[in-house]
């Protein structure tokens, strides 16, 4: 099977709103205690699937290393559903949203990160062609502590 991205349909909503209130969907990586947001068609959110089927999301939002637009940055993040993980799924959308990132913007870098024990990620944004750069310690509050997170990146000039 081969992943696919596609902008939201309005009739993917329900579908979205219901995998953000489902706690396998976002397992143990995402779990922040914060209340769903409800989807919409508008934003930075694309639908993947596979074989024509959804099963997940990837989304983007923008980080600023200066003031300057030509400082800005994109960091993406991904959720699938639980059967679709293993698959290579992972790594095909985050390459191909790194991909259409760079031909609609002007950004040079984007940018992803991953909880340290989140192997299965690690090696999803490796094989997407993301370079490793290192660990952010105490980066991100979840689940009642501060947790490490490996930074990733791509740049515009990477093969």
């Amino acid at each position: 099977m081969t992943a696919a991205l596609r902008r939201v349909r309005p009739t993917d909503l329900p579908l979205i709103d219901s995998w953000r209130r489902d706690p396998d969907m976002e397992g143990p990586f995402n779990d922040f205690g914060l209340p769903p947001v409800r989807a919409t068609v508008q934003g930075n959110l694309l639908v993947v699937e596979a074989e024509g089927v959804p099963i997940g999301t990837v989304s983007w939002q923008d980080v600023r290393y200066g003031p300057n637009d030509e400082s800005r940055a994109v960091n993406i993040g991904i959720a699938l559903v639980p059967s679709a993980r293993g698959h290579g799924h992972g790594s095909a959308a985050q390459r191909m949203l790194a991909a259409y990132l760079f031909r609609t913007t002007g950004v040079n870098r984007v940018e992803a990160s991953t909880d340290v024990e989140n192997l299965a990620e690690q090696r999803a944004l490796e094989r997407a062609g993301f370079t490793r750069e290192g660990v952010i310690r105490g980066a991100q509050y979840r689940a009642g502590a501060w947790h490490d997170l490996v930074g990733y990146s791509r740049l515009r000039s990477d093969p």
